[in-house]
């Protein structure tokens, strides 16, 4: 069962879902594509009752959370969605893997009351639901919190006019302390057994300390042979815990030395707006296929035979000073790379970016230099 929702779903997705036929939610997104796409639309009944009997279930969006909730009665799903969507229980849950690592709970009003000099600095804030980096702000020293709360209170309507609650939600943020090292994304799920399965193992880089953007996640035979066996053993521990079963997530976690600390669980989907495609561009995996049809797939040899080659994702977020009606030239950004994978644009007013890059680079020299590039670049020079 897949459910697909505002505001994109991938060419690669619907290519899969046009040849394989699953059922497919309809609903205003998915009937707004019926007339360039031949997909299995079920109604609402028929969604529900495959749910309720345990078929796997696959979303491109965190909209589709809310229908799942309102309409399907199958605790063992919705209990997992709930439990990993909110980051303040997941600690809670997962507290003894990180015994030493501080987290706290504010209310939303309570933001401006906190005492700055109580917190163990640096720490992270950021909305216990959260998407995309919204929201999430390294404080480092006492002033960067007026800062943090007053660029939320400029910044919130936004968020909250694009994505629904269940999304992103502003009446509860977490504090937590800061890890420091390397950090990573999974696409990953847990079959019927509840065994791990590793689908995408992505590198997120940063321009810098306070740098919280997603403008660079990359991945290579490297990272998936070195950081692959240590991931699947922390996945099995975290679901000791966790118990869920049937359900793909999308997970942040930072890597400091031994220890592996969580950022966030993103149920029923992988990277979003599309991302997980970067295995698909890069060597020809269709990470939903994967989890839908229970295919194994052996990452590694992948990815082997690729040697020297990195590839990347680049949600392109704008700068802060931005005016995004103004337009922007995507092709001039292109003449940047030596290979481009594949681009898409997305509407800044509505979405919040201007689009999602692939790319495939060289792991030295000149491929080096233009992950870089795109790293450090406000991309202003292409606006207007």
């Amino acid at each position: 069962m897949i459910i697909i929702d505002a505001p994109y779903a991938s060419a690669p997705l619907l290519d899969y879902m046009e040849e394989s036929q699953h059922p497919v939610l309809a609903n205003d997104f998915s009937r707004s594509l019926a007339d360039a796409r031949s997909l299995n639309l079920v109604d609402d009944a028929e969604a529900a009752r495959r749910l309720e009997a345990g078929e796997r279930v696959y979303t491109n969006s965190e909209n589709a959370l809310a229908w799942i909730k309102e309409h399907v009665d199958n605790p063992g799903l919705t209990e997992a969605i709930e439990l990993f969507k909110d980051k303040a229980l997941m600690r809670e849950k997962l507290a003894a893997l990180n015994p030493d690592l501080f987290y706290a709970t504010v209310s939303r009003e309570e933001l401006d009351a906190v005492t700055v000099d109580d917190l163990p600095l640096p720490v992270v804030l950021k909305p216990s639901v959260g998407f995309c980096s919204m929201g999430v702000y390294i404080i480092e020293e006492p002033d960067d919190w007026a800062d943090a709360v007053a660029d939320i209170a400029r910044r919130e309507e936004g968020w909250h006019s694009r994505y629904p609650e269940s999304v992103v939600g502003g009446d509860t943020y977490i504090i937590e302390g800061f890890i420091g090292g390397v950090e990573y994304a999974l696409d990953c799920y847990y079959d019927e057994a509840g065994a791990p399965h590793i689908l995408n193992i992505l590198r997120h880089d940063f321009a810098g300390p306070e740098d919280t953007s997603d403008r660079l996640y990359l991945t290579d035979e490297t990272i998936v042979s070195e950081m692959g066996p240590r991931f699947m053993n922390w996945l099995a521990a975290v679901n000791e815990v966790v118990g869920a079963c049937n359900i793909p997530i999308h997970v942040e976690l930072r890597v400091d030395g031994d220890v592996i600390a969580p950022i966030e669980f993103n149920p029923l989907r992988f990277a979003g707006l599309g991302g997980t495609d970067v295995a698909y561009f890069g060597v020809g995996l269709r990470t939903y296929a994967a989890f839908l049809e229970n295919e194994p797939v052996d990452l590694a040899a992948l990815y082997g035979a690729h040697p020297g080659q990195v590839f990347s994702m680049s949600l392109l977020n704008p700068a802060p000073e931005a005016d995004l009606a103004q337009p922007f030239n995507s092709d001039g950004l292109l003449e940047r790379f030596s290979h481009v994978l594949s681009y898409h644009s997305f509407d800044p007013e509505t979405v919040g970016f201007y689009g999602f890059l692939f790319l495939q680079t060289d792991k030295e020299g000149a491929g080096a230099a233009e992950r870089e590039w795109l790293l450090n670049s406000d991309l202003m020079e292409f606006v207007g």
